[in-house]
């Protein structure tokens, strides 16, 4: 697969050196502190705020011990990672990774087991949320919290994202339980467990926590439960937890009418045939297509990274895929009613027709369509595209100001590159962008409507490398082009040497899992090339900082606090840039 690098990293910080109408920027409003992913419930990214400019490094350290040895193993992070979360009180939030990390000899051999990603090796390691307070412009570590959450029962790191209240941290904990952890001193208030008292391992918070604006808790939880003949199932429920501590929650196995039973047979795909390539197989003889093998889908659960968006309305958006391996093909997309009934759920199956012909096209290479293949199938399956809810991603939907929502799905035949799906409030399919690869775009609202920001790569051809900002309608008002061709680093001593071998002449993907908007519509993110920009709301670069390493970026988002101070993460190491 030819995308090159960017998955994941995680956080802990030290200190080293030292919409309209729109908030001012020292006003105390829930859309001035970065409470969870996304900013807020709806994970819109945008800030009350404008962000710092000229921009210098004021804070760093390393905040994943393990990413040169992750970077080792296969030439990626493969970690979700989580947002910083930040208040106008000077606090900050971030996670740290502890524990053991043993590295394969040599790398990426698996030998000797457990090493490098085995998931065993994966429970070696510790997940903390570390807290950290700004005092005269240095910031001060007041409290660690190691929770006893570990990665999911998949075999995957799926994200360890916290949520923040005004006076408590919610943290994820083992067996589908979560912290609730006092603010000032990182006291356990209290341990929430929808399950009862007792704490079974098989279960997994899965994604991030969501609080909406009532300090109602709204998250994920997946069971692995054996099957009598084959791979387990996975069992999933949605739990909310109210301010005065009433819990409840809605078993995804049956909430979703005519969604497939978990014995009911899914497509997989040609990857699991061994098939020559170009996709699909010739037809049968008797002239009908060839189609993909069959597996029972086994039950419909929300995807294993992200976290559930509430609307304006109270609406409670989520997306949700059957458990099987091939089942990424068989997702929804949910709307609830905020006593969890269902509201609406649209299948993501039979909406796109762009596949053989269209964006993938006929030709003999290994990812083009066999010649004589149906227009518009996808040719991995050779049935109409279905988008895909993918456990590797960490893409979240985003609750819209007009009750809309979007979300960032997966797909293979338009060069790995995915679309972004749009549904009106009431559950009908609107349109798509070619582009949603693990991507929570950022909502800029503007003059009566909005826009949203995403990254926009291309990764089969090489580029071009962009950002994108698009219209209330999915369609492209500018794009910022990546144009930097040089692989650097960052020495110790602060020094910075770059060499051009000509291995990037079209310069890097952007590493944004979650970019960030302030009230001016500036855009803040990251490029796999290591480099910090901030792009003006006419799409033309302002500032452009390197942090630490080019290529050994992850997937990531981006926060900013009050003062408009920016937390960004390259190659295992947080930054906070300022003026």
């Amino acid at each position: 697969m030819p995308l090159r690098a960017c998955l994941a990293i995680a956080g802990v910080v030290l200190m080293v050196s030292g919409v309209a109408p729109a908030a001012a920027a020292d006003d105390r409003v829930s859309d001035c502190d970065w409470t969870q992913w996304g900013q807020n419930a709806a994970h819109t990214g945008q800030l009350c705020t404008r962000g710092q400019r000229d921009l210098q490094l004021l804070a760093h350290t390393v905040v994943d011990p393990f990413a040169e040895q992750e970077v080792a193993e296969g030439g990626a992070i493969p970690v979700h990672v989580p947002v910083p979360l930040v208040d106008g009180d000077g606090n900050v939030f971030v996670l740290r990774k502890g524990g053991s990390y043993v590295s394969c000899d040599p790398p990426g051999s698996g030998e000797p087991a457990p090493c490098g990603r085995d998931p065993e090796n994966l429970k070696r390691q510790t997940w903390s949320v570390r807290a950290l307070r700004w005092r005269h412009d240095r910031l001060i570590p007041t409290w660690t919290f190691t929770s006893d959450w570990k990665p999911s029962i998949l075999g995957i790191e799926g994200l360890f994202q916290s949520a923040m209240s005004e006076d408590f941290v919610y943290v994820p904990g083992a067996g589908g339980t979560v912290f609730q952890l006092a603010k000032g001193s990182g006291r356990v208030v209290r341990r929430i467990n929808p399950f009862g008292h007792t704490i079974d391992e098989s279960a997994f918070v899965s994604g991030g926590l969501t609080l909406d604006g009532h300090g109602t808790l709204f998250y994920n939880v997946l069971k692995s439960e054996p099957t009598p003949n084959g791979p387990a199932d996975g069992h999933g429920w949605l739990v909310r937890v109210t301010r005065d501590r009433k819990t409840s929650m809605v078993d995804y196995r049956t909430l979703i009418p005519g969604a497939p039973r978990p014995t009911d047979l899914c497509y997989g795909t040609f990857l699991q045939t061994g098939a020559e390539r170009p996709f699909p197989p010739p037809p049968q003889p008797d002239g009908s297509p060839t189609l993909p093998p069959q597996q029972p889908c086994l039950s419909q659960r929300a995807g294993l990274s992200q976290a559930p968006a509430i609307g304006p309305d109270g609406t409670i958006f989520t997306v949700t895929r059957a458990h099987n391996t091939g089942g990424e093909h068989y997702g929804y997309m949910v709307a609830l009613n905020p006593d969890l009934s269902l509201k609406w759920a649209t299948s993501l199956r039979g909406i796109l027709n762009d596949g053989c012909g269209v964006l993938a096209p006929y030709g003999n290479g290994p990812f083009d369509c066999r010649p004589g293949t149906a227009l518009g199938v996808d040719p991995y399956t050779n049935l109409p595209p279905a988008p895909s809810v993918t456990d590797g991603s960490s893409a979240s939907p985003v609750a819209l100001p007009d009750g809309s929502v979007v979300y960032g799905a997966s797909n293979s035949y338009n060069g790995f590159r995915g679309h972004l799906m749009k549904f009106d409030r009431d559950g009908h399919y609107v349109t798509n962008y070619d582009f949603g690869l693990d991507i929570t775009p950022a909502v800029y609202r503007h003059d009566g409507t909005y826009s949203l920001v995403i990254k926009d790569n291309h990764y089969v051809s090489g580029g071009p490398f962009n950002v994108t900002r698009l219209d209330a309608d999915l369609t492209k008002e500018w794009s910022y082009t990546n144009t930097e061709t040089r692989t650097c680093e960052r020495a110790p001593d602060g020094t910075i040497t770059c060499v051009d071998d000509g291995t990037h002449p079209n310069g890097f993907e952007w590493c944004i899992s979650a970019p960030a908007v302030d009230r001016d519509g500036t855009v803040y993110g990251l490029s796999e090339d290591g480099n910090f920009y901030v792009i003006d709301s006419d799409g033309n670069q302002r500032e452009k900082v390197f942090l630490s390493k080019t290529v050994a970026s992850a997937y990531t988002p981006v926060s900013l606090d009050s003062h408009g101070r920016i937390y960004a993460q390259n190659n295992g190491e947080l930054y906070v840039l300022d003026h």
